[in-house]
């Protein structure tokens, strides 16, 4: 060891989380709730939320119901509204936070640079962009698959001199009124935040690259009588959401085998368009040309009364290059604007990035997932031993709240930290062969969904493989997530580890 090395700080504890989200906090609170106090959440932000943190952009919000899309074991009864906006749901995981005393654990303004597997003391040493190490029998990353923004390949995009931001990264200090703004996609960000500043800025050019299927968003506000009801009468709390969760549910099916049902989405998108938007043009350009479901099937109530605005321009056409003052399109178009924002979504399929983890025998992560990230039960990678994913490959939905997975996944991860808390045990490592039969069984199941109907989307690869998307029912994974099953690992007991 150098004396560099000496001079590091190092902290120890039995497990670390990486990421303050619901899946970090979740994961915190029932490792609490099973006695095992010592572990310890490194964010690399200077609070908590992850995503709900990150965007701040007018008009976010969440597209899953508030009392589906919030924790069992934490139920809030006086949700404002059907779908919660972003400041209610970030409170709500602070209040998390307070309630369940995590706030010594957490140690904010700690972006983790490095991961690596120390086969001779089973330990990961965990290495930040500060020059901080953590040393942790078990590694949970919680980061989610939207939390690395993505921006488009474009000429001369460094060249532009107006003001530019992404909309994960919303700038709240620029002024956009009486401004000629330009918005690049019209994925689920723009979706939400285009309504909220067309009526502001003086021009509006939303470039395109493909449109979205938008539906209307059954929202509105909860009445005081209701809120009471759900907080005198907590039954009624419980049902309320079980009958959320069962009729979405429902959905799985559409999206995995029987494709056609989405059909009423489509007719229900073109049927809204034509009754709100006027220019035959824009509401040609607005409605897709791939099955409902292949992309990410949006709700709005406002969308289509926004691509009807007269300062708002839909164009479809593809950019060629951005210049100083102005984007330039393939037809030669110049389309003068003094600001940019980016609705270009995130690196969904990056899933750890951009942490360097290094597993036994100096196994890179990137290079194991070269061919497309997978993992067993979207949790445990083999080669990288007490390691666990939260929100990791194929556990994402089209149909259904992510935080239901991520308390599946919560529920298996604490088994197997409950595992390590052996004193015997040096480590546990996914069989290869587990893996990829589950990898392939997945990879199958996905053959007869929507989302290889033919289009691109965030849940690919370049490649293609469809890293993201769970093919079937929340219920079918909490079932398969229930119970550890000890064979499906190499369990390295601390006696033969010390011999090799």
């Amino acid at each position: 060891m150098s004396e560099k090395d000496n001079n590091i700080k190092t902290t120890q504890c039995h497990t670390l989380i990486i990421g303050t989200g619901f899946g970090g906090l979740g994961m915190a609170i029932q490792l609490k709730k099973a006695g095992i106090d010592s572990f310890t959440i490194l964010e690399k932000a200077a609070s908590v939320g992850g995503t709900w943190r990150d965007n701040t952009y007018p008009g976010a919000a969440c597209d899953v119901q508030s009392h589906l899309y919030s924790y069992s074991f934490e139920p809030k009864s006086n949700w404002s509204r059907k779908f919660g906006l972003q400041p209610e749901i970030r409170a709500y995981m602070e209040s998390c936070v307070a309630k369940y005393d995590l706030q010594d654990h957490i140690h904010f303004s700690q972006e983790v640079e490095s991961a690596a597997f120390n086969k001779d003391s089973g330990l990961w040493i965990i290495e930040t962009k500060g020059g901080d190490r953590y040393e942790a029998t078990a590694l949970v990353s919680a980061t989610g698959q939207l939390n690395q923004p993505t921006y488009p390949n474009i000429e001369g995009i460094e060249s532009f001199k107006g003001k530019v931001f992404h909309s994960a990264r919303w700038d709240h200090d620029y002024d956009l009124t009486g401004r000629k703004v330009a918005v690049i996609g019209t994925g689920a960000s723009a979706v939400q935040f285009v309504p909220q500043i067309v009526t502001k800025v003086q021009e509006l050019k939303l470039f395109q690259r493909s449109a979205a299927w938008v539906i209307p968003k059954p929202d509105r506000p909860f009445t005081g009588f209701e809120q009471w009801v759900f907080e005198s009468i907590p039954a009624v709390d419980r049902i309320y959401r079980s009958m959320i969760y069962w009729k979405n549910e429902s959905r799985a099916l559409a999206f995995t085998r029987f494709g056609f049902l989405l059909n009423v989405f489509k007719w229900q998108a073109k049927n809204l368009a034509k009754k709100k938007i006027k220019d035959p043009v824009k509401r040609q350009r607005i409605i897709p040309d791939y099955p409902v479901g292949c992309k990410r099937v949006l709700i709005s109530n406002d969308w289509y009364d926004a691509i009807n605005q007269d300062n708002l321009d839909l164009i479809n056409d593809q950019i060629a290059r951005i210049e100083e003052h102005a984007i330039i399109t393939k037809d030669g178009t110049r389309h003068e604007v003094d600001a940019i924002i980016y609705g270009t979504g995130f690196k969904a399929t990056d899933f750890l990035a951009p942490m360097k983890v290094t597993g036994l025998g100096g196994l890179d992560l990137n290079q194991a997932w070269k061919e497309g990230a997978e993992a067993y039960k979207g949790i445990s990678v083999s080669g990288f031993p007490n390691l666990f994913i939260l929100y990791g490959p194929n556990t994402n939905l089209a149909h259904s709240s992510i935080v239901f997975m991520l308390e599946s996944q919560i529920r298996y991860v604490t088994q197997c930290i409950g595992m390590l808390q052996d004193p015997g045990l040096h480590y546990m490592n996914v069989k290869a062969g587990r893996q990829s039969e589950y990898s392939s069984r997945i990879q199958e199941k996905l053959k007869g969904s929507v989302w290889e109907a033919g289009c691109t989307s965030w849940y690919k690869t370049a490649s293609g493989k469809n890293t993201n998307n769970w093919p079937g029912f929340t219920f079918s994974y909490r079932f398969i997530t229930g119970t550890l099953d000890l064979h499906d690992y190499e369990l390295q007991p601390l006696s033969t580890a010390s011999e090799t």
